[in-house]
């Protein structure tokens, strides 16, 4: 039974403010010299940043007021459209830096992999809410959910992206252990995950290059390894308080993908350890209240909808923050609701909106 709806979590609209807004200041840090330089205007990459962080709040608030129960009804056509679209990024995607995932033209272009990480969580959600039952028998209960994973992660891996094709795995791992799978199939399936990983690292010359850069970065200055060696420059230059809001020199041509994938690394450097220890607080902690409103939600569907855009939001954030401080070979993909980028930051706080649209049935 659905209960009546109460306040937003606090603690949710909290971090998720907070992160935006050093997302938003940091971006334009980032950006602003080297953006006046090459496109004569300093704005440019703050002006567009802004323009998606209000659409997102626009969806964000959309998903307020847009009762989540009927996310239910809506999770196989989505699903269904998502994959549409990531077949037509194989056909007619835009591509830059060797990669095609964007449709679309010029700047009104969108990464359908943003569209296919939450319509997964929500179909998830909401089959695993009505077949859980089924989870312990391999065949007619996992296979499916491992089949459309496979099939979408494929997708993806052939744009080619391998960090976002990690994430949706990892949150479709973990959220069928959450909803009660066997462990002897998870154990396995965690096997054959990795096998596959390292599979995708093997077959592609530049990955087993980045993952042989990642083991000694050193080694390959030049190369594979300059991103990390940069990144880890930009890091240890910030110390304890950091050189200061828009002094950081790593993002003078240094660090590559200073605003977008790279990021935490240029605000490490100017804000320091407290900085970049305050944006792991208020992830984690948008974390914490993320699995409360699953664990405290009142329906089976919004508790797993709810663990999952946890889920997602914190492996996306992990794995960029693994990447910039070396502890991950080099992948792209966002920080959430922090790095540059329009259909990540849009599709974050839209997943967020739905957060906290369960939040207000969940309780206090």
């Amino acid at each position: 039974m659905r209960r009546r709806a109460g306040t937003l979590d606090f603690w949710i609209v909290l971090s998720t403010s907070v992160l935006l807004g050093m997302g938003i200041i940091m971006v334009f840090s980032a950006s602003a010299l080297t953006s006046s330089y090459n496109l004569g205007d300093a704005f440019f990459y703050l002006k567009r940043q802004l323009i998606w962080a209000f659409l997102g709040l626009i969806g964000m608030s959309f998903m307020l007021k847009f009762d989540y129960h009927y996310l239910k009804r809506l999770a196989a056509p989505v699903l269904g459209i998502s994959i549409i679209l990531l077949l037509l990024v194989l056909i007619i995607g835009i591509s830059s830096h060797g990669s095609a995932r964007w449709l679309g033209v010029g700047s009104l272009s969108f990464q359908p992999s943003e569209v296919i990480k939450l319509a997964m969580v929500i179909f998830l959600a909401a089959s695993l809410a009505d077949n859980r039952h089924r989870l312990k028998n391999f065949i007619q209960g996992l296979g499916p959910y491992l089949a459309l994973m496979v099939v979408v992660c494929a997708l993806i891996l052939a744009q080619p992206d391998l960090g976002t094709s990690v994430a949706v795995a990892g949150t479709t791992y973990l959220m069928l252990t959450v909803a009660g799978a066997d462990r002897r199939h998870l154990f396995m399936l965690a096997l054959a995950g990795v096998g596959a990983v390292v599979l995708a690292i093997i077959l592609a010359p530049y990955r087993m290059a980045r993952f042989t850069a990642f083991l000694d970065p050193w080694a390959y200055a030049q190369g594979y390894g300059y991103q990390t060696i940069q990144s880890l420059l930009a890091i240890g230059s910030g110390g304890l308080f950091g050189t200061g809001l828009g002094q950081g020199r790593q993002k003078l041509y240094y660090v590559p993908e200073k605003h977008t994938d790279f990021i935490f690394a240029i605000l490490s450097e100017e804000l320091g350890f407290i900085g970049a220890a305050l944006v792991v607080i208020f992830f984690l902690v948008l974390v914490w209240r993320g699995f409360n409103t699953a664990f405290k939600a009142p329906d089976t569907f919004g508790s797993f909808l709810a663990a999952g855009l946890t889920i997602m939001l914190a492996i996306q954030a992990l794995i960029n923050m693994g990447v910039v401080t070396g502890m991950l070979p080099v992948t792209g993909i966002t920080l959430p609701l922090v790095s540059y980028g329009g259909s990540s930051l849009i599709f974050s706080l839209v997943g967020i909106g739905i957060l906290l649209n369960i939040s207000r049935y969940a309780g206090s």
